[in-house]
């Protein structure tokens, strides 16, 4: 059953490449161009992924509401700020970072390999002890929103789900401007999955129905959760530099999944190149990784496991990370995009 994990994984990391889905570049977009487009994308894929959890918990097929993290205040706001930070460093999130690197982007190569270091080194390694540290401050009695609203769920899946709709609807009702395409060259479903630009709409929806998939398929290993990224990429350093199969699980083959499906679609597509980039932003690709590594430990989860997954099961870890990651994003673009776009204007 663990084979699953990969095969997940790869229909994941496709569908990120083909539709060019990163939340680093979705938060960017937000202080940088000041466009909610892809933000929008990612609020249907959590919608999507909420319908489905409210079902499985109302239904009884999977108790998905017991496995909530519980919420450390401290830990969430400041990892997720750290996060938010290095994912702008790193030029790409937790997914967006695998993607890039199956497309042969070295400097993700560099921001892969030291987020996945720092987060064993924050999660099993010598700094271990101040993420139990961090994450025991505070923690609340309530672990979901709606538990502490006393509210059912419904009631929250019910908003999220209207404002989500308004969104996307008055975004795909906006006038375009045009945008020059080069002339089709395959045909039929070939020229839809590996030629044609995605919708950001659609893609989001593909996407929050793998990350429900993932749920049984990883329950059925013992696993109890859904889509993760930063503990599985701690246990793949914790199995490579120890050899114990204990860390090998459903995720590990998930995020070897994601590679392999990105590694496909690019290559598949024509995308996909050993690119080299500057020492400049090598070095910015090893800070970021390491900054996503440390932040997403604390945090208990990345733009994936916090941003996608805890916001779908509505639990305030989820909710306050992610604008603790937006924030983060925010102060990174102002420095490292918007001033420097500036002084170069002058």
């Amino acid at each position: 059953m663990l084979i699953s994990g990969l095969f997940v994984g790869a229909v994941l990391g496709f569908v990120l490449q083909r539709g060019r889905f990163c939340v680093a570049g979705a938060f960017r977009d937000v202080w940088v161009a000041k466009n909610t487009w892809w933000l929008g994308a990612l609020f249907v894929a959590i919608s999507v992924q909420a319908i489905g959890l409210a079902l499985f918990n109302s239904t009884g097929y999977l108790p998905t509401e017991t496995v909530a993290s519980a919420f450390a205040p401290f830990a969430t706001v400041v990892g997720g700020f750290i996060f938010g930070v290095g994912m702008l460093l790193a030029g790409g999130c937790a997914t967006g970072t695998y993607y890039r690197a199956g497309e042969g982007l070295v400097g993700s190569w560099f921001a892969l390999i030291f987020y996945a270091l720092f987060a064993a080194i924050f999660k099993f390694g010598p700094l271990g002890q101040s993420t139990k540290t961090v994450q025991s401050w505070g923690v609340t009695e309530n672990a979901t929103i709606y538990q502490s609203l006393g509210i059912s769920p419904w009631v929250l899946v019910g908003i999220l789900a209207l404002i989500t709709g308004i969104w996307v609807y008055r975004n795909l009702t906006r006038p375009k401007l045009p945008v020059a395409t080069l002339p089709a060259e395959k045909t039929g479903l070939a020229h839809i999955l590996f030629e044609k630009a995605w919708n950001p709409y659609i893609t989001g929806a593909i996407i929050g129905l793998i990350a429900l998939i993932a749920w049984p398929l990883s329950w059925a290993t013992g696993r109890q959760w859904g889509l993760g990224i930063t503990g599985p990429s701690a246990n793949l350093t914790a199995f490579l530099t120890t050899g114990d199969t204990g860390y090998v699980d459903w995720g590990l083959f998930l995020v070897l999944g994601i590679l392999l499906g990105s590694f496909i679609a690019a290559k598949a597509s024509g995308e996909f190149k050993i690119r080299v980039p500057s020492a400049d932003i090598i070095v910015k690709s090893i800070l970021g990784g390491a900054l996503m590594g440390w932040g997403a430990a604390w945090a208990g989860g990345c733009t994936i496991g916090n941003g996608l997954v805890e916001t779908s099961m509505f639990s305030w870890q989820g909710w306050v990370a992610f604008v603790a990651m937006l924030l983060g994003a925010g102060l990174a673009a102002r420095i490292f995009i918007v001033n420097r776009f500036q002084l170069v204007k002058s």
